[in-house]
């Protein structure tokens, strides 16, 4: 056979041996795909060997976008005004800084991965902004923007008109999908937990085929350690969780270069667990986590917290289950455990429905679970799946 007839197909690149090999690795490199060669035995004198991708470029450009963001909300946070809190169509808050970390994240991105097709799938996008009643609100979140990057300290950033961060927030319209990638973002998750003060997160996931392949997690408010762990007890408030596939689970401080490994926490006994739940009743049914952990045997009450801090917090073992039981009709999104869900799963734990089964992120914007979501360690799963089938048995037959 000659070399001129041999050919792959990597990721929509022909691939060659002989004379064509050299371009087209260095075709297959600029995309982010490990490459190598070998000699064979077998029909043909060279194998291509591809490896998947790292996704380092992509890792490093989102640590950058949720970094910014939150320090667009604290600052929002900090001086939190009557004026910038608004109320979409499902009346839940939202305020300046839900779109203003939107068009940031949505910024970065595209600026740091020109190469790369943009897919982002997002919580907000900006109708009610181009309406005349948004005009004033518009001006702040540009401001906003344009503050933030500025204190980047770096030139290089233009400076973004009204125009520019509509389309940074529209660029959130991507419906996601099985099929390229598509960044995930909820620019903040747990908004009424940061107007009340307390904690939120800026979570943002990138899909490969449908899969999770990477995710961040930036929590503005939530302190080193909490509950009874102290492995990274420290008097810094504010962590950046982030992971990608393959590669662990890393914290750092918000805002510092200094990362630690971290891992969920090994305690096989339940009644030795503490219980992460949402803070709002209206988010998870607390009677039905009461009622799983009961029998379960756990003996500390719950810790309620907002967002997907709780999956950041567990990631690093300060508890040991989180419990999430949304009411009948609710769908799940998938913005409100992409990133999560991997921050937990490359840090040792296991993330599925209430069934078992894994979840689906290939399906659009909404995850179709099975009567809710619930996380832990690999010890504690399977008598955690136990009591989760009980009670809701019982929940059932009462009805």
């Amino acid at each position: 056979m000659g070399t001129a007839t041999l050919w792959w197909r990597v990721r929509g690149i022909s691939v060659g041996v002989g004379s064509e090999l050299r371009l087209s690795e260095a075709r297959i490199r600029k995309r982010g795909i490990s490459v190598s060669t070998r000699s064979s035995c077998c029909s043909s004198p060279l194998t291509l060997i591809v490896s998947s991708m790292p996704y380092e470029k992509e890792l490093a450009a989102a640590k950058k976008a949720a970094t910014l963001a939150a320090r667009l909300c604290q600052k929002v946070q900090k001086a939190l005004l009557q004026s910038d809190v608004h109320s979409k169509s499902d009346k839940s808050p939202v305020t300046v800084a839900d779109y203003g970390s939107q068009a940031l994240v949505s910024f970065i991105l595209e600026r740091e991965l020109p190469s790369e097709p943009f897919s982002i799938v997002a919580e907000e996008d900006s109708g009610d902004l181009r309406k005349e009643s948004g005009q004033e609100t518009l001006k702040r979140i540009t401001e906003l923007v344009n503050d933030t990057l500025a204190s980047e300290g770096s030139d290089s950033f233009p400076s973004l008109t009204t125009e520019d961060v509509l389309a940074a927030i529209d660029n959130g319209k991507s419906e996601g999908g099985s099929v390229g990638q598509h960044w995930v973002l909820d620019p903040i998750d747990g908004t009424k937990g940061f107007v009340r003060g307390d904690q939120y997160a800026i979570a943002l996931g990138l899909l490969h085929e449908g899969k999770v392949v990477l995710g961040v997690l930036a929590c503005p408010n939530l302190p080193a350690s909490i509950g009874s762990n102290q492995q990274h007890s420290s008097n810094e408030v504010g962590c950046l969780f982030f992971a990608k596939v393959g590669d662990g689970t890393y914290m750092q401080a918000l805002g510092g270069s200094t990362q630690t490994r971290v891992h969920v926490c090994d305690i096989d006994n339940p009644e030795q667990a503490s219980l992460f739940e949402s803070f709002e009743a209206a988010h998870s049914s607390h009677d039905l986590s009461s009622s799983i952990a009961k029998k379960l045997g756990v003996k500390a009450p719950p810790v309620r917290i907002d967002s997907q801090a709780k999956y950041g917090a567990l990631s690093r073992g300060d508890g040991a289950i989180y419990l999430r039981f949304p009411h009948k009709g609710y769908r799940e999104k998938i913005w409100d455990h992409a990133a999560g869900s991997i921050v937990v799963t490359e840090a040792g734990g296991i993330v599925t429905d209430a069934a078992g089964n894994p979840l689906d992120f290939s399906k659009g914007k909404f995850l179709d679970v099975d009567s809710g979501i619930i996380v832990t360690n690999q010890k504690l799963m399977p008598s955690l799946l136990r009591a989760v089938k009980e009670a809701l048995n019982e929940k059932a037959s009462s009805l």
